[in-house]
Formats: structure tokens, C-alpha cells, sequence
């Protein structure tokens, strides 16, 4: 199968970057031919989504320009698309036009104006609303995104352009049963969303023969630190758990963001045992995860999936979050760690917290099933599914495509 990968990075910035850096080798391996259309400009110095040695055909919008790109993807004649949201929506408009497309929908790619599902104000909630014209009128009250009425706009108008050309997808995947709910409710047919659930990213780091200790009270919360990923909610409820437990915990915040200042602050005020770990590349974030007993993930906004979790399960780290979005895909509670009902409190958390560590018995179920979870999500499953979903979405354009040759020869064929 021929199949174009169109995304918005050639290098490496976040997830959707490193999810590329481990299908598109598997695709080639299984015997597929692969070309990458890009948008931003590729910095050859920088970590990229294709390896060298794989020689890639590719074009770059940013430095050959759209017409150039539409006529690499005309010339290399794929038979699938494989979209992985663009932020041109007039650019995906002309590739639907002119190839079967299948959208990785990562994010809330045409339900949402700031592809959050969350309002802000006057505290972070998920929001289950319809996009449509009300989601204008509530912009500004519920702190959906910036304050910029340009920037809303924007936003507004990219978000719509997506929204309308939803149906025009020959299939769209997605990562959790709350993102296919999500794509339902927007009126996308059943049978053309996907669900393909994320690979574990830490899949070949040999964490099935990881032995954990005994636990002794330490959480681990690895993300951005911004108000909707919940890091100052886990240090608010920290408290209200070790008062539950009577002994302490300890936490370590690995990440950086626009809140680090005040929540070191925060913690410092409060007499918290907290360490402030800044960014952390990967043999760090393996090292922060062997040593902690309980990942956190306290997200206000509905997480599209939340692929911490498996990356901590590998290693038997049972998680708690807030049973938001995707979340539950993952996270069996009782089972594979706890979840803190929605729509989130402190209380909820630090109630959550208790239970995973109160009791050494329980814990060790937890460990195991956050291990058996994480070894359900390879990325050969994922690729399987994927190749499936294409050569369904191929199967189909060549069925159109024959029943337009018939229909072009009855309108010729001689009275």
C-alpha cells in the first residue's frame, strides 16, 4: 500500500511527533511504501519523525509551498491518505478533495474551537457541549481559550473548517471510547470511526522485568504545568490524604510549564515534601517512575487518552486521575489503579490516593494490573488495526472509483 503521511512537524516537538517516530518504520517494515507532506519548516539539526536511513520521499509546505506540496502528493500517487490533523484546514480541504483520507484525530480536531473540551472559568471543567455558534458566546465567560478576539476567531473559524469537512473522512480514528462517543455525537457515522488504541511508547525498554519495592508513599506527577493538567489540585489534596493515612507523602512534579513558580511556591507555604524536578528526558522519566509508588494524573480537561499511564503501568505504577475523557480506557479502578469521580474535586482526589496506598495487599493488585493493562497496548496491535482501517478505506475508494467508470460508460454507451 501506498500511504502519505501528512502532518503538521517533520521534527520532533510532542506527542503526536513521537507516535510517527514508531509507526512510520513498523508501516516500511510491513512492506508499505511511505511519503511524508509536512508543513513547518524541517530543521535538519533537530530529532526527526522519519529516520535517515528509511530515505523517505517528502515535501515541506513551509519550504516548497501548498501548489508544490498538492503536486508531490498528485505525483507519488498514494493510495491512502494517513492525516494527522493539519493546521491548514484549506490545505486538508484540498487533499480531501482529491485522496481517500483517514484522520488520526489526536485531539479534538473540528468539536472544539481550542481543541481542549474545557472550560477555565470559574474552575477547569470538562465541557460536553456541541460545537457550534453558542461555543462564541461562552468564549470569553468560561475562559475557553486566550482573551485575544482575534485569536478566538481564529480559532472559531480553523475549528468550524474542520468541523464541516468531517464527513468527507473516509475513516477516523481515535484513541479511546470517549473520542469515538466524542465524533458520534458531531455526527460522523459509526462505522467509519476507528477505535485504535495508543502503543505503550515504552514498550521495547525491558519493564516486564521490573521488580517494584514496597511502597513508601511517594507520587509522581509527570506533564506540563498548566492550570488544566491539575498539578496544584495533587498538592491541595496531598494533605487531605496523609491526613486519611496518618504518615506522609512525598511528590515529585517532573515538568515544566507556566505554572512552575506558584506551585513550588505553594508547596514551599505548605510545608510539602515536594521536589520540582524540571523537564526530564526519557531515561529520567524511567528513573522517577521505578522509584515512585503512584503516578497522579489530576487533568481537569477530558485527556483525548492520557498515555502516561501505560508508559508508568509497564513498570507495574498504578495511576489515580480524574475520571475524565479517555482516562478509562486505561485505568480500571480496583484493578489497575483508582479513578477520583467527575467532575473533579480535591477531596475526590486525596479520597482516590487513600485507597491505592491504604493497603499493602491492594497495592500489589494494583501494580499488576497497571503492568497486564500497559502489555494490552503493542505496537503491533496498533499497527494491525491501522493497516486494517487503510486497506478498508482503499477498498472503498476502489469500489467508488468502479461504480463511477460504470456509470460513465452508461451514459456513453450507444442507445
Amino acid at each position: 500500500m501506498r500511504i502519505l503521511i501528512a502532518t503538521t512537524h517533520r521534527n520532533v516537538v510532542g506527542g503526536v511527533e513521537k507516535y510517527l517516530q514508531r509507526v512510520l518504520p513498523s508501516l516500511a517494515n510491513r512492506g508499505h511504501r511511505v511519503a511524508l507532506l509536512y508543513e513547518t519548516r524541517f530543521d535538519s539539526a533537530r530529532e526527526r519523525i522519519d529516520p535517515a536511513l528509511l530515505e523517505l520521499p517528502s515535501s515541506g509546505l513551509d519550504e516548497s509551498g501548498a501548489e508544490a506540496g498538492l503536486r508531490f502528493a498528485e505525483e507519488w500517487r498514494p493510495d491512502v491518505v494517513y492525516s494527522q490533523g493539519l493546521q491548514s484546514s484549506d490545505f486538508q480541504a484540498a487533499l480531501l478533495s482529491k485522496h481517500p483520507t483517514a484522520l488520526f484525530a489526536h485531539n479534538y480536531v473540528g468539536t472544539c474551537a481550542s481543541e481542549e473540551k474545557c472550560h477555565a472559568f470559574p474552575n477547569p471543567r470538562p465541557c460536553d457541549r456541541l460545537f457550534g455558534p453558542a461555543c462564541l458566546a461562552l468564549y470569553y465567560p468560561r475562559r475557553c481559550g486566550g482573551l485575544n478576539p482575534v485569536t478566538m476567531w481564529k480559532l472559531y473559524q480553523r475549528s468550524a473548517d474542520n468541523n464541516a469537512q468531517l464527513g468527507k473522512y473516509a475513516a477516523i480514528l481515535v484513541a479511546s471510547s470517549h473520542m469515538r462517543r466524542e465524533y458520534e455525537r458531531h455526527g460522523v457515522r459509526p462505522e467509519k470511526i476507528h477505535l485504535t488504541p495508543l502503543p505503550n511508547p515504552l514498550e521495547d525498554e525491558g519493564f516486564h522485568e521490573f521488580k517494584r519495592t514496597p511502597m513508601r508513599g511517594k507520587l509522581l506527577f509527570l506533564g506540563r504545568l498548566t492550570r488544566l493538567k491539575g498539578a496544584a489540585e495533587l498538592l491541595r489534596a496531598i494533605p487531605l490524604a496523609e491526613k486519611r493515612m496518618s504518615r506522609p507523602l512525598t511528590v515529585t512534579i517532573a515538568g515544566e510549564g507556566p505554572q512552575h513558580d506558584r506551585l513550588e511556591d505553594f508547596a514551599r507555604r505548605n510545608g510539602l515534601k515536594a521536589e520540582f524536578a524540571g523537564w526530564v528526558g526519557s531515561a529520567r522519566k524511567t528513573e522517577l517512575i521505578t522509584q515512585s509508588d503512584l503516578l497522579v494524573v489530576p487533568s481537569l480537561w477530558a485527556e483525548p487518552f492520557g498515555l502516561v499511564g501505560l508508559e508508568a503501568g509497564g513498570y507495574g505504577l498504578p495511576a489515580v486521575a480524574y475520571d475524565v475523557g479517555g482516562i478509562s480506557d486505561w485505568l480500571i479502578p480496583g484493578y489497575s489503579g483508582e479513578l477520583a469521580p467527575a467532575p473533579p474535586t480535591i477531596q475526590g482526589l486525596a479520597a482516590a490516593i487513600y485507597r491505592a496506598l491504604s493497603d499493602s495487599a491492594h497495592y500489589a493488585k494494583l501494580c499488576y494490573g497497571a503492568r497486564e493493562v500497559a502489555n494490552r497496548f503493542t505496537l503491533a496491535a496498533h499497527v494491525s488495526k491501522l493497516e486494517s482501517t487503510l486497506e478498508t478505506v482503499l477498498e472503498m475508494s476502489r469500489h467508488t472509483r468502479s461504480l463511477a467508470r460504470r456509470g460513465e460508460e452508461n451514459v456513453h454507451a450507444p442507445a
